[in-house]
Protein backbone atom coordinates (compact mmCIF):
# COMPACT_ATOMS: atom_id res chain seq x y z
CA UNK A 1 0.00 0.00 0.00
CA UNK A 2 1.22 3.07 -1.17
CA UNK A 3 1.92 5.44 1.84
CA UNK A 4 -0.22 9.12 1.28
CA UNK A 5 1.43 12.32 0.64
CA UNK A 6 -1.78 14.44 1.43
CA UNK A 7 -0.63 16.14 4.87
CA UNK A 8 -4.50 15.81 6.03
CA UNK A 9 -4.67 12.19 5.33
CA UNK A 10 -1.44 11.01 7.10
CA UNK A 11 -2.62 12.89 9.81
CA UNK A 12 -5.95 11.25 9.92
CA UNK A 13 -3.88 7.97 10.32
CA UNK A 14 -2.36 8.53 13.10
CA UNK A 15 -2.90 11.91 15.00
CA UNK A 16 -5.08 11.90 17.85
CA UNK A 17 -5.78 15.94 18.32
CA UNK A 18 -6.48 17.64 21.41
CA UNK A 19 -10.34 18.65 22.52
CA UNK A 20 -11.89 16.85 19.48
CA UNK A 21 -14.26 14.49 18.67
CA UNK A 22 -12.20 12.42 16.16
CA UNK A 23 -14.86 10.47 15.00
CA UNK A 24 -17.04 13.68 13.57
CA UNK A 25 -14.29 16.58 13.07
CA UNK A 26 -13.36 18.13 9.94
CA UNK A 27 -10.10 17.80 8.48
CA UNK A 28 -7.46 20.07 9.95
CA UNK A 29 -6.12 22.61 7.93
CA UNK A 30 -3.04 21.36 6.59
CA UNK A 31 -0.74 24.30 7.64
CA UNK A 32 2.95 24.63 6.16
CA UNK A 33 4.20 28.14 6.58
CA UNK A 34 4.06 31.53 8.86
CA UNK A 35 4.64 34.47 8.26
CA UNK A 36 3.53 38.23 9.73
CA UNK A 37 -0.31 37.55 10.69
CA UNK A 38 -0.66 34.61 8.04
CA UNK A 39 -1.03 30.74 8.23
CA UNK A 40 -0.64 29.11 4.55
CA UNK A 41 -1.60 25.48 3.91
CA UNK A 42 -0.01 23.05 1.32
CA UNK A 43 -3.14 23.75 -0.98
CA UNK A 44 -2.19 27.25 -1.24
CA UNK A 45 -4.70 29.22 0.79
CA UNK A 46 -4.03 31.55 3.28
CA UNK A 47 -5.65 32.91 6.29
CA UNK A 48 -5.66 35.80 8.76
CA UNK A 49 -4.46 34.14 11.78
CA UNK A 50 -7.74 36.00 14.06
CA UNK A 51 -6.63 34.35 17.51
CA UNK A 52 -3.05 34.24 17.77
CA UNK A 53 -2.82 30.28 17.28
CA UNK A 54 -4.48 29.98 20.73
CA UNK A 55 -3.25 33.11 22.18
CA UNK A 56 0.05 32.51 22.17
CA UNK A 57 1.55 34.74 19.05
CA UNK A 58 1.98 38.29 19.77
CA UNK A 59 4.76 39.61 17.25
CA UNK A 60 4.04 37.72 14.60
CA UNK A 61 4.91 34.34 12.85
CA UNK A 62 8.44 33.61 11.92
CA UNK A 63 9.77 36.84 13.37
CA UNK A 64 13.64 37.42 12.09
CA UNK A 65 14.55 38.24 15.29
CA UNK A 66 12.78 35.87 17.23
CA UNK A 67 14.42 33.13 14.82
CA UNK A 68 17.63 34.37 15.20
CA UNK A 69 17.50 33.74 19.01
CA UNK A 70 16.37 30.38 18.77
CA UNK A 71 19.23 29.56 16.19
CA UNK A 72 22.02 31.21 18.23
CA UNK A 73 20.82 29.62 21.21
CA UNK A 74 20.42 25.98 19.60
CA UNK A 75 24.09 26.33 18.59
CA UNK A 76 25.03 26.85 22.37
CA UNK A 77 22.97 25.32 24.34
CA UNK A 78 19.65 23.32 23.51
CA UNK A 79 18.81 21.93 27.05
CA UNK A 80 20.28 21.11 30.81
CA UNK A 81 18.69 19.50 33.65
CA UNK A 82 17.35 22.12 36.03
CA UNK A 83 17.85 20.76 39.16
CA UNK A 84 20.65 21.95 40.39
CA UNK A 85 22.26 23.17 37.22
CA UNK A 86 21.42 26.70 36.09
CA UNK A 87 22.43 28.54 32.38
CA UNK A 88 22.50 32.33 31.15
CA UNK A 89 19.14 32.28 29.53
CA UNK A 90 17.33 31.08 32.45
CA UNK A 91 18.77 33.80 35.20
CA UNK A 92 18.87 36.56 32.66
CA UNK A 93 14.85 36.07 31.43
CA UNK A 94 14.33 35.93 35.61
CA UNK A 95 15.86 39.05 36.17
CA UNK A 96 13.88 41.06 33.24
CA UNK A 97 10.63 39.52 34.52
CA UNK A 98 11.12 40.64 37.79
CA UNK A 99 11.95 43.97 36.79
CA UNK A 100 8.98 44.50 35.11
CA UNK A 101 6.58 42.31 37.14
CA UNK A 102 4.43 43.93 39.65
CA UNK A 103 5.84 45.53 43.10
CA UNK A 104 6.57 42.56 45.24
CA UNK A 105 7.43 39.84 42.69
CA UNK A 106 10.57 38.30 44.21
CA UNK A 107 11.62 34.45 42.88
CA UNK A 108 10.73 32.77 39.67
CA UNK A 109 9.81 29.25 39.02
CA UNK A 110 9.83 27.53 35.61
CA UNK A 111 7.59 25.35 34.31
CA UNK A 112 6.10 24.56 30.63
CA UNK A 113 2.42 25.86 30.28
CA UNK A 114 -0.56 27.66 31.66
CA UNK A 115 -2.09 25.24 33.52
CA UNK A 116 1.38 23.70 34.96
CA UNK A 117 1.80 27.31 35.97
CA UNK A 118 -1.75 27.79 37.89
CA UNK A 119 -1.04 23.80 39.56
CA UNK A 120 2.27 25.44 40.72
CA UNK A 121 0.87 27.92 42.28
CA UNK A 122 -2.06 26.25 43.76
CA UNK A 123 0.24 24.16 45.26
CA UNK A 124 2.63 26.61 46.45
CA UNK A 125 -0.28 28.26 48.36
CA UNK A 126 -1.30 25.32 49.94
CA UNK A 127 2.04 23.93 51.39
CA UNK A 128 2.74 27.95 52.30
CA UNK A 129 0.03 27.71 55.17
CA UNK A 130 1.28 24.00 55.93
CA UNK A 131 4.96 24.90 56.42
CA UNK A 132 3.68 28.01 58.27
CA UNK A 133 1.65 25.58 60.45
CA UNK A 134 -1.78 27.09 59.47
CA UNK A 135 -3.08 23.80 58.69
CA UNK A 136 -6.74 24.97 58.36
CA UNK A 137 -6.16 26.81 55.31
CA UNK A 138 -6.92 24.19 52.78
CA UNK A 139 -9.57 25.67 50.78
CA UNK A 140 -9.40 28.30 47.52
CA UNK A 141 -11.76 30.56 46.19
CA UNK A 142 -13.06 30.97 42.48
CA UNK A 143 -15.08 33.03 40.41
CA UNK A 144 -17.92 32.15 38.39
CA UNK A 145 -16.87 31.74 34.28
CA UNK A 146 -13.49 30.99 35.68
CA UNK A 147 -11.42 28.67 33.27
CA UNK A 148 -7.62 27.85 34.65
CA UNK A 149 -6.29 25.16 32.40
CA UNK A 150 -6.68 21.15 32.32
CA UNK A 151 -4.73 19.31 34.51
CA UNK A 152 -6.61 18.90 37.63
CA UNK A 153 -6.12 21.38 40.14
CA UNK A 154 -6.46 23.66 36.85
CA UNK A 155 -9.64 22.05 36.16
CA UNK A 156 -10.53 21.98 40.10
CA UNK A 157 -10.31 25.94 40.05
CA UNK A 158 -12.36 26.60 36.78
CA UNK A 159 -16.20 26.69 36.08
CA UNK A 160 -17.58 23.41 36.06
CA UNK A 161 -17.89 22.93 32.69
CA UNK A 162 -19.18 20.54 29.32
CA UNK A 163 -15.33 19.65 28.96
CA UNK A 164 -14.65 18.85 32.62
CA UNK A 165 -17.18 17.06 33.82
CA UNK A 166 -16.02 13.15 32.59
CA UNK A 167 -13.78 13.89 35.18
CA UNK A 168 -15.66 16.08 38.07
CA UNK A 169 -14.86 13.07 40.83
CA UNK A 170 -11.62 14.01 40.71
CA UNK A 171 -11.88 17.35 41.26
CA UNK A 172 -11.12 18.68 44.71
CA UNK A 173 -14.23 21.40 45.90
CA UNK A 174 -14.01 24.93 45.10
CA UNK A 175 -15.73 27.90 46.48
CA UNK A 176 -17.33 30.17 43.83
CA UNK A 177 -17.96 33.69 43.91
CA UNK A 178 -19.25 36.01 41.49
CA UNK A 179 -17.64 37.31 38.87
CA UNK A 180 -18.35 41.32 37.43
CA UNK A 181 -19.91 39.92 34.24
CA UNK A 182 -21.69 43.37 33.29
CA UNK A 183 -23.87 42.06 30.58
CA UNK A 184 -24.61 39.10 32.68
CA UNK A 185 -25.19 41.09 35.55
CA UNK A 186 -25.48 38.63 38.60
CA UNK A 187 -27.60 40.79 40.37
CA UNK A 188 -29.52 42.39 38.45
CA UNK A 189 -28.01 45.55 37.85
CA UNK A 190 -26.80 48.10 34.96
CA UNK A 191 -22.93 49.05 34.83
CA UNK A 192 -24.15 52.83 34.96
CA UNK A 193 -26.25 52.51 38.48
CA UNK A 194 -23.84 49.92 39.98
CA UNK A 195 -21.00 50.02 42.50
CA UNK A 196 -19.71 46.75 42.07
CA UNK A 197 -21.96 45.40 44.37
CA UNK A 198 -20.96 41.81 43.01
CA UNK A 199 -17.57 41.80 45.12
CA UNK A 200 -20.10 41.25 47.72
CA UNK A 201 -20.21 37.94 47.17
CA UNK A 202 -16.54 37.38 47.59
CA UNK A 203 -16.33 39.06 50.50
CA UNK A 204 -19.47 37.15 52.07
CA UNK A 205 -16.96 33.75 51.35
CA UNK A 206 -14.20 35.24 53.06
CA UNK A 207 -16.15 35.94 55.91
CA UNK A 208 -17.43 32.84 56.04
CA UNK A 209 -14.14 30.63 55.66
CA UNK A 210 -12.12 33.35 56.89
CA UNK A 211 -9.86 30.93 58.65
CA UNK A 212 -9.90 28.02 55.95
CA UNK A 213 -9.09 29.96 52.95
CA UNK A 214 -5.61 29.45 51.32
CA UNK A 215 -5.82 31.61 48.33
CA UNK A 216 -8.21 33.28 45.65
CA UNK A 217 -7.23 33.02 42.18
CA UNK A 218 -8.94 35.09 39.13
CA UNK A 219 -8.04 36.13 35.83
CA UNK A 220 -7.41 40.09 36.17
CA UNK A 221 -9.63 42.25 34.16
CA UNK A 222 -10.54 39.46 31.71
CA UNK A 223 -11.72 36.41 31.64
CA UNK A 224 -11.04 34.40 28.46
CA UNK A 225 -12.56 31.22 28.12
CA UNK A 226 -15.64 31.89 30.18
CA UNK A 227 -16.73 34.45 27.44
CA UNK A 228 -14.06 37.26 26.75
CA UNK A 229 -15.64 39.00 29.73
CA UNK A 230 -13.75 42.44 30.01
CA UNK A 231 -13.73 43.60 33.81
CA UNK A 232 -14.45 47.05 35.61
CA UNK A 233 -10.85 47.82 37.22
CA UNK A 234 -12.50 48.17 40.88
CA UNK A 235 -13.24 44.72 40.84
CA UNK A 236 -9.79 43.70 40.50
CA UNK A 237 -8.40 46.33 42.92
CA UNK A 238 -11.60 44.91 45.00
CA UNK A 239 -10.50 41.45 45.28
CA UNK A 240 -7.00 42.33 46.35
CA UNK A 241 -8.61 44.60 49.24
CA UNK A 242 -10.56 41.55 50.00
CA UNK A 243 -7.62 39.10 50.47
CA UNK A 244 -5.60 41.45 52.58
CA UNK A 245 -8.65 42.05 54.83
CA UNK A 246 -9.06 38.67 55.47
CA UNK A 247 -5.07 37.49 55.61
CA UNK A 248 -5.27 35.00 52.24
CA UNK A 249 -3.06 34.48 49.23
CA UNK A 250 -4.07 36.53 45.84
CA UNK A 251 -3.40 34.48 42.96
CA UNK A 252 -3.45 36.10 39.71
CA UNK A 253 -3.66 33.60 36.29
CA UNK A 254 -2.19 36.26 33.47
CA UNK A 255 -1.79 33.37 31.51
CA UNK A 256 -3.30 34.89 29.01
CA UNK A 257 -3.44 38.64 29.69
CA UNK A 258 0.45 38.72 30.17
CA UNK A 259 2.04 40.51 27.96
CA UNK A 260 0.11 43.27 26.73
CA UNK A 261 -3.13 41.41 25.33
CA UNK A 262 -5.14 43.89 27.67
CA UNK A 263 -2.69 46.80 26.39
CA UNK A 264 -0.84 46.80 30.02
CA UNK A 265 2.33 44.88 30.17
CA UNK A 266 -0.03 43.17 32.94
CA UNK A 267 -3.20 43.49 33.29
CA UNK A 268 -3.16 43.84 37.53
CA UNK A 269 -1.48 47.38 36.49
CA UNK A 270 -4.91 48.37 35.30
CA UNK A 271 -5.91 48.39 39.17
CA UNK A 272 -2.14 49.39 40.21
CA UNK A 273 -2.33 45.89 42.24
CA UNK A 274 0.23 43.43 43.17
CA UNK A 275 -0.77 39.95 44.09
CA UNK A 276 0.90 37.11 45.95
CA UNK A 277 2.04 34.89 43.25
CA UNK A 278 1.33 35.48 39.78
CA UNK A 279 0.97 32.98 36.69
CA UNK A 280 2.84 33.35 32.89
CA UNK A 281 2.53 31.88 30.08
CA UNK A 282 1.21 31.27 26.48
CA UNK A 283 2.67 34.99 24.94
CA UNK A 284 5.79 34.52 26.88
CA UNK A 285 8.06 32.83 24.43
CA UNK A 286 6.01 34.37 21.70
CA UNK A 287 4.70 31.42 20.25
CA UNK A 288 7.74 29.59 19.79
CA UNK A 289 8.03 27.26 22.16
CA UNK A 290 6.51 26.20 25.52
CA UNK A 291 7.50 27.65 28.84
CA UNK A 292 5.43 29.39 31.60
CA UNK A 293 6.14 30.59 34.91
CA UNK A 294 4.80 31.26 38.66
CA UNK A 295 6.35 34.38 40.26
CA UNK A 296 6.05 35.01 44.19
CA UNK A 297 6.91 36.86 46.74
CA UNK A 298 9.68 36.94 48.73
CA UNK A 299 7.99 35.99 51.96
CA UNK A 300 6.03 32.99 50.40
CA UNK A 301 9.85 31.53 49.19
CA UNK A 302 11.10 32.15 52.48
CA UNK A 303 8.51 29.64 53.99
CA UNK A 304 9.89 26.84 51.81
CA UNK A 305 13.42 27.47 53.17
CA UNK A 306 14.60 25.06 56.11
CA UNK A 307 16.62 22.56 57.13
CA UNK A 308 14.09 20.11 57.13
CA UNK A 309 13.72 19.31 53.08
CA UNK A 310 10.37 17.93 53.09
CA UNK A 311 9.28 21.97 54.03
CA UNK A 312 11.29 22.15 50.10
CA UNK A 313 9.05 22.85 47.34
CA UNK A 314 8.86 19.22 45.07
CA UNK A 315 7.94 19.84 41.60
CA UNK A 316 9.16 19.88 38.52
CA UNK A 317 9.31 18.71 34.66
CA UNK A 318 12.49 17.48 32.33
CA UNK A 319 11.88 20.73 30.16
CA UNK A 320 12.01 22.82 32.91
CA UNK A 321 13.86 26.74 31.73
CA UNK A 322 14.29 25.17 28.95
CA UNK A 323 17.50 27.06 27.60
CA UNK A 324 15.99 27.39 23.63
CA UNK A 325 12.73 28.52 24.90
CA UNK A 326 14.22 31.09 27.66
CA UNK A 327 15.83 32.90 24.69
CA UNK A 328 13.01 33.22 22.43
CA UNK A 329 11.65 34.47 25.57
CA UNK A 330 14.07 37.01 26.43
CA UNK A 331 14.19 38.36 22.43
CA UNK A 332 10.60 38.29 23.02
CA UNK A 333 10.85 41.17 25.66
CA UNK A 334 13.17 42.78 23.81
CA UNK A 335 10.84 43.32 21.10
CA UNK A 336 8.53 45.14 23.57
CA UNK A 337 10.73 47.65 23.83
CA UNK A 338 12.26 48.01 20.27
CA UNK A 339 9.00 48.04 18.65
CA UNK A 340 7.39 49.63 21.03
CA UNK A 341 4.72 47.14 20.98
CA UNK A 342 2.30 48.16 23.67
CA UNK A 343 1.97 51.82 21.93
CA UNK A 344 0.93 49.26 18.74
CA UNK A 345 -1.59 47.52 21.43
CA UNK A 346 -3.10 51.19 22.45
CA UNK A 347 -3.58 51.72 18.87
CA UNK A 348 -5.45 48.55 18.25
CA UNK A 349 -7.56 49.48 20.63
CA UNK A 350 -8.59 51.96 19.72
CA UNK A 351 -9.46 50.91 16.15
CA UNK A 352 -10.78 47.70 18.02
CA UNK A 353 -13.33 49.85 19.51
CA UNK A 354 -14.49 52.40 16.64
CA UNK A 355 -15.01 49.01 14.88
CA UNK A 356 -16.65 47.44 17.77
CA UNK A 357 -19.44 50.56 17.42
CA UNK A 358 -19.84 49.87 14.22
CA UNK A 359 -21.53 46.09 15.02
CA UNK A 360 -23.34 46.95 18.50
CA UNK A 361 -26.63 48.48 16.71
CA UNK A 362 -27.01 44.48 14.42
CA UNK A 363 -30.13 42.64 15.73
CA UNK A 364 -28.18 39.33 16.15
CA UNK A 365 -25.30 41.61 18.04
CA UNK A 366 -26.40 41.86 22.00
CA UNK A 367 -22.92 42.93 23.31
CA UNK A 368 -19.77 44.70 22.28
CA UNK A 369 -16.45 44.35 24.86
CA UNK A 370 -12.98 44.76 24.31
CA UNK A 371 -9.61 45.74 26.13
CA UNK A 372 -6.34 46.12 24.51
CA UNK A 373 -5.53 44.18 21.67
CA UNK A 374 -8.84 41.82 22.17
CA UNK A 375 -12.72 42.60 20.83
CA UNK A 376 -15.33 40.47 21.50
CA UNK A 377 -18.97 40.16 20.05
CA UNK A 378 -21.91 38.44 22.17
CA UNK A 379 -24.38 37.21 20.02
CA UNK A 380 -28.20 37.78 21.01
CA UNK A 381 -29.37 34.74 23.00
CA UNK A 382 -32.46 34.38 20.69
CA UNK A 383 -30.39 33.90 17.66
CA UNK A 384 -28.21 30.98 19.93
CA UNK A 385 -31.75 29.65 20.48
CA UNK A 386 -32.18 29.20 16.98
CA UNK A 387 -28.97 27.37 15.78
CA UNK A 388 -29.75 25.35 18.92
CA UNK A 389 -28.48 21.71 18.25
CA UNK A 390 -31.20 18.18 18.36
CA UNK A 391 -32.42 17.78 21.45
CA UNK A 392 -32.12 14.21 22.99
CA UNK A 393 -35.81 13.89 22.16
CA UNK A 394 -35.51 14.12 18.39
CA UNK A 395 -36.49 17.80 17.63
CA UNK A 396 -34.48 19.67 15.42
CA UNK A 397 -33.15 23.18 15.86
CA UNK A 398 -35.55 25.93 14.75
CA UNK A 399 -33.18 27.94 12.29
CA UNK A 400 -31.15 25.05 9.93
CA UNK A 401 -28.04 26.48 8.74
CA UNK A 402 -24.84 24.35 8.04
CA UNK A 403 -22.38 25.49 5.72
CA UNK A 404 -20.43 22.19 5.94
CA UNK A 405 -20.35 18.63 4.33
CA UNK A 406 -22.72 16.35 6.67
CA UNK A 407 -21.07 14.98 9.30
CA UNK A 408 -18.74 17.99 9.90
CA UNK A 409 -18.57 19.45 13.17
CA UNK A 410 -16.59 22.65 14.59
CA UNK A 411 -13.25 21.80 16.66
CA UNK A 412 -13.03 22.43 20.12
CA UNK A 413 -10.54 23.38 22.10
CA UNK A 414 -9.85 25.29 26.00
CA UNK A 415 -9.87 28.52 24.52
CA UNK A 416 -13.79 27.59 24.20
CA UNK A 417 -14.34 26.25 28.01
CA UNK A 418 -16.93 27.79 29.58
CA UNK A 419 -18.86 30.46 27.38
CA UNK A 420 -21.66 31.61 29.29
CA UNK A 421 -23.81 31.89 26.18
CA UNK A 422 -24.74 28.57 24.38
CA UNK A 423 -21.04 27.31 23.74
CA UNK A 424 -22.70 23.56 22.45
CA UNK A 425 -25.00 25.33 20.16
CA UNK A 426 -24.51 25.63 16.13
CA UNK A 427 -23.62 28.70 16.06
CA UNK A 428 -20.30 27.97 16.41
CA UNK A 429 -19.75 25.55 13.79
CA UNK A 430 -21.75 28.27 11.34
CA UNK A 431 -19.32 31.06 11.87
CA UNK A 432 -16.19 28.86 11.94
CA UNK A 433 -16.70 27.74 8.86
CA UNK A 434 -18.30 31.00 7.11
CA UNK A 435 -15.02 32.95 8.18
CA UNK A 436 -12.77 30.17 7.08
CA UNK A 437 -14.24 30.20 3.77
CA UNK A 438 -13.46 34.15 3.93
CA UNK A 439 -9.61 33.48 5.09
CA UNK A 440 -9.91 33.93 8.54
CA UNK A 441 -9.49 32.19 11.31
CA UNK A 442 -11.63 32.52 14.36
CA UNK A 443 -12.98 30.04 16.80
CA UNK A 444 -16.00 31.81 18.76
CA UNK A 445 -16.52 30.63 22.34
CA UNK A 446 -20.39 29.30 21.26
CA UNK A 447 -22.02 32.70 20.78
CA UNK A 448 -19.14 35.01 21.76
CA UNK A 449 -17.06 35.80 18.64
CA UNK A 450 -13.71 37.26 19.30
CA UNK A 451 -10.74 38.67 17.79
CA UNK A 452 -7.31 38.43 18.78
CA UNK A 453 -4.55 39.02 16.37
CA UNK A 454 -0.83 38.98 16.70
CA UNK A 455 0.24 42.75 17.49
CA UNK A 456 2.05 42.98 14.24
CA UNK A 457 -1.21 43.25 12.00
CA UNK A 458 -1.22 46.44 10.16
CA UNK A 459 -4.58 48.67 10.24
CA UNK A 460 -5.49 47.88 6.97
CA UNK A 461 -5.40 43.98 8.12
CA UNK A 462 -7.70 44.96 10.90
CA UNK A 463 -10.30 46.61 8.67
CA UNK A 464 -10.43 44.16 6.45
CA UNK A 465 -10.97 41.61 9.38
CA UNK A 466 -13.66 43.22 10.71
CA UNK A 467 -15.39 43.85 7.64
CA UNK A 468 -15.31 40.09 7.12
CA UNK A 469 -16.90 39.79 10.45
CA UNK A 470 -19.62 42.85 9.77
CA UNK A 471 -20.91 40.75 6.50
CA UNK A 472 -21.14 37.26 8.14
CA UNK A 473 -23.16 39.10 11.02
CA UNK A 474 -25.20 40.86 8.58
CA UNK A 475 -25.82 37.76 6.59
CA UNK A 476 -27.70 36.64 10.11
CA UNK A 477 -29.43 39.56 10.32
CA UNK A 478 -31.29 39.65 7.30
CA UNK A 479 -32.51 36.09 7.93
Amino acid sequence: MTKSTNLTSRDKACIWHPYTQMKTAPSPLPVVRGEGVYLYTDDGRRFLDGISSWWVNIHGHAHPELNAALAAQAAQLEHVVFAGATHEPAVALAEQLLSILPDGMARVFYSDNGSTAVEVALKMAWQYWQNRGETTRREFVALHHAFHGDTVGAMSVSELTGFSKPFEELLFPVHRAHSPYCHRCPLGLKRSACSIDCLGDLERVLAERANSVAAVIVEPMLQGAGGMIVWPAEFLSGVRRLCDKYGTLMIADEILTGFGRTGKMFACEHAGVSPDLICLSKGMTGGYLPLAVTAVREQIYETFLDDDRSKAFFHGHSYTANPLACAVALASLGLFRKERTLERVGRLEKQFRGRLEGLRGMRVVGDVRGIGGIAAIELDESLTRRFAPPSPGGRGSVLQVSPSPPGRRWPEGPDEGSSASGYFSSIGPYLYDAFLQRGLLLRPLGSILYFMPPYAITDQEVDWAFDQIHDVLRELDTR
